[in-house]
């Protein structure tokens, strides 16, 4: 689209000279490039608190436009959710941080900066588990299981992940933006407690069977201009 601009800018110069200066100043002013740095917040996590009082935590989203179509990305955060299983009650507290980088694949008109983006990242968590109950799964008997609340604690414990990011972002109002994402994720290591293994980890969320995991944010993001190329 800028070189379509462009090009239409050059043919107007041979048709009409007496404008060439004033032409100029408003072509330059057009093609300037916002370099910016964005910083918001994940407003999906306190959502997901109201609804569910087990569920806790907050993340911080920054990204800023190195390249023309290239972002730099990190999200930083903290959760303190309760997971209720079949036979297994546990609580999951501990943070994260996730960093890596965004392609914009959306061709924008002249002066704007929304995204359609896909991207990668590198995932680490530290955390605590606490074992509140669980319920021998007994087969066969004429016993009924009966819970057992141990409230054993797992401190110390850690995992990486990577993750590849969809994305969109678009601004809304003046340098307020408003995006949603989704991330496939798959570990990469982790350090279990021992006799139990990590259900959930903050940052990565729940752990499926083959190590895989799903995540989305609603973020809600400012833009800081600091720089025009």
């Amino acid at each position: 689209m800028i070189q379509l601009h462009k090009l239409l800018f050059f043919i107007s110069i041979l048709f009409t000279c007496g404008v060439i200066n004033a032409q100029q100043e408003l072509d330059t002013i057009a093609l300037k490039d916002v370099f910016a740095i964005r910083v918001g917040v994940d407003i999906s996590k306190p959502i997901i608190s109201l609804i569910n009082e087990d569920a806790g935590g907050f993340e911080i989203v920054a990204d800023a436009r190195v390249y023309k179509k290239f972002y730099a990305a990190i999200e930083f955060g903290s959760d303190n959710v309760t997971t209720e299983e079949d036979y297994i009650n546990f609580t999951t507290e501990g943070s994260y941080i996730k960093f890596g980088g965004n392609y914009n694949a959306y061709d924008n008109w002249k002066g704007m900066t929304n995204e359609i983006y896909v991207g990668a990242r590198y995932g680490l968590s530290f955390f605590n588990q606490t074992l509140n109950s669980y319920t021998p799964n007994i087969y066969g008997t004429y016993f009924i299981p009966e819970k057992v609340e141990p409230n054993t604690e797992y401190k110390n414990l850690s995992a990486q992940w990577i993750e590849f990011v969809l994305g969109i972002r678009a601004e809304t109002f003046k340098n307020f933006y408003m995006g949603f994402s989704i991330a496939f994720k798959a570990l990469t290591s982790q350090k279990d407690p021992e006799n139990f293994q990590n259900l959930y980890i903050p940052g990565f969320y729940k752990v499926s069977l083959n190590n895989f995991g799903f995540g989305f944010n609603y973020t809600l993001t400012y833009q800081i201009p600091f720089n025009r190329k």
